[in-house]
């Protein structure tokens, strides 16, 4: 059920959004179990990347979570190295439209994630939007800090500038940190007088490393997926010692001047909820179009599991998309 009046009261922000919510209890049921199962797993795993045996686990860990998503019919998968990046194209295999490409950017704190992780997500986008989604897997910290990630987007982002899509039939689109580094890569073309995507698509953004929204407290409890101690560890591996008000860093204190209409969805559970709202707020300050949904009782990249809020959130953005082509 959509409700457009409702505002993050909670989070101190009065920016109107759309709130979705379970439309049944057995929708209900569903998210009460995949929670618990959430927590379960997060309360027997180490609370933050410690060490490299931990971060080995969760590297692999999150390689399974994509390998066990369900393939989904009418696509194909197609590996391939990308200028030394392991890179992969999802295409529909009938009725697509091959003069349009997602750029997608994995999550995974900047130090975990990959093609199979990034599988499941990209593959929904393409099945609902016909679009070809040209996934990438940047450098991981701690081996490859900042600004490796960022060198690593822009390579892909000419790649299919060299394939000879222009800016405008490109949509950037990424989740947590993916959502940081779309941001990012956005800014550096801005700042490089560089034409820009057409539209940008940001699944639960980390948009600030220096935590200071209410919701990285205040949310704790109600998260089941991210920690604090785990937010931190990946951000000191990511940029250590860095200004981590630098926008490239944290996009929430950035100049968003040019650019192009964004859409955000974030779940009410999460504790980076409020990177998210304010940088909705932000946006619509610097007159940027911008679309929030909050998606009450979900949490951070929802979308990615096999759940009927999920596949409604990727029918909004497929929405989004093709109502602005």
């Amino acid at each position: 059920m959509e409700n457009t009046n409702n505002t993050n009261a909670r989070g101190g922000l009065h920016i109107p959004m759309s709130r979705y919510s379970e439309t049944s209890p057995a929708d209900q049921a569903v998210t009460t179990a995949m929670m618990k199962a959430m927590r379960t797993i997060r309360s027997a795993s180490s609370p933050a990347p410690a060490g490299q045996e931990e971060l080995d686990r969760q590297r692999r860990g999150q390689k399974v979570l994509g390998r066990l998503a369900a393939p989904l019919l009418g696509l194909s998968w197609e590996p391939f190295d990308l200028n030394g990046l392991p890179a992969a194209w999802v295409r529909p295999e009938r009725g697509h439209d091959p003069r349009k490409v997602v750029l997608y950017c994995h999550g995974g704190g900047y130090t975990s994630g990959s093609l199979d992780y990034s599988r499941p997500l990209a593959s929904k986008v393409a099945n609902r939007t016909g679009y070809e989604v040209l996934c990438f897997e940047y450098r991981l910290a701690p081996e490859h800090p900042s600004p490796a990630a960022r060198q690593d987007a822009l390579k892909a982002w000419d790649y299919l500038m060299l394939l000879g899509y222009g800016a405008r039939d490109v949509v950037v689109m990424g989740d947590s940190a993916g959502g940081n580094l779309a941001l990012a890569l956005t800014l550096m073309l801005r700042d490089a007088r560089r034409q820009l995507p057409r539209r940008l698509v940001l699944f639960s953004p980390w948009t600030d490393m220096t935590f200071s929204g209410e919701s990285f407290t205040a949310r704790a409890e109600a998260d089941p997926s991210l920690t604090a101690d785990y937010m931190l560890a990946t951000r000191d591996a990511y940029a250590p010692g860095a200004d981590w008000t630098d926008p490239l860093l944290s996009p929430l204190f950035g100049d968003f001047s040019g650019f192009p209409p964004v859409m955000i969805q974030a779940g009410s559970n999460e504790i980076l909820f409020d990177d998210s709202a304010r940088l909705h707020q932000r946006l619509l300050e610097q007159g940027v179009p911008c679309r929030m949904e909050c998606w009450e009782g979900m949490w951070h990249v929802f979308q990615m599991f096999p759940l009927k809020q999920a596949d409604q959130a990727v029918d909004h953005v497929a929405r989004f998309l093709l109502d602005l082509f």
